[in-house]
């Protein structure tokens, strides 16, 4: 099975910011990379927006520097192809499972995600695991899977605080080449949706606007874009 699945370029450890007080993210998802510590395993759980899928991504990245192999499977969009998406990967050194909520509530999926993480670590590959909420909800209705999500280290991702995302905007703006001052990033958090993966995709919109215009991003260029939406 050949799935098309490509990696976001902005998605690595060194453009995640994390929530105040959880700077050891990046650090916790190079240590599973690099194969430290005794438990190669991380899972990471909490609500939209919080960066789960981007620290998923930025694992892979991070192997593909290190010369690994590596998959990221986000399964809200394979979860209609069945456990079958699962075969063959034990392979890969490091391995990336978005959305698991999306699937951990079926018999089959439960039964191949618990063969995965059984064989993952009997050939030293690395897993890092996302979902909605913790590894041991009933939801999870086989119990061996449950204790198998827990192996290793469990971190639950706030939403980042204002500052944060202020911080974010600028520097995803800058990483776009154009500037954002604080009053567009004044407007942006008022008149826009305030989850990361919405912001980001609408600096990707206002570039393209700018470009398209020959025009400096300003208030009105974004108001512009958020009317067209």
């Amino acid at each position: 099975m050949v799935l098309n699945l490509r990696l976001r370029a902005e998605t690595t450890l060194e453009a995640y910011l994390p929530a105040e007080d959880q700077s050891e993210l990046p650090e916790a998802v190079r240590a599973l990379v690099a194969g430290d510590g005794d438990v190669p395993q991380l899972f990471l759980w909490g609500p939209p927006g919080t960066g789960k899928t981007h620290l998923a991504q930025a694992a892979c990245h991070e192997a593909g520097a290190h010369g690994l192999s590596a998959a990221y499977l986000p399964l809200a969009e394979l979860a209609e192809l069945g456990p079958a998406v699962l075969d063959g990967l034990t392979s890969v050194q490091v391995l990336a499972i978005d959305d698991l909520d999306r699937v951990w509530q079926e018999r089959a999926w439960q039964e191949a995600l618990f063969g995965l993480v059984n064989e993952a670590r009997t050939c030293g590959g690395r897993l890092l695991l996302t979902a909605l909420s913790r590894p041991e909800t009933e939801q999870v209705g086989l119990a061996d899977l449950r204790s198998r999500l827990l192996w290793g280290p469990v971190f639950r991702l706030r939403a980042l605080d204002e500052s944060r995302l202020r911080r974010m905007l600028q520097a995803g703006a800058m990483t776009r080449g154009f500037r954002l001052g604080d009053s567009e990033t004044d407007y942006l958090l008022r008149h826009a949706a305030r989850d990361p993966n919405s912001l980001l995709a609408l600096l990707d919109r206002l570039d393209t606007a700018s470009l398209q215009a020959q025009r400096r991003v300003t208030v009105p260029l974004i108001r512009t874009v958020l009317e067209g939406a």
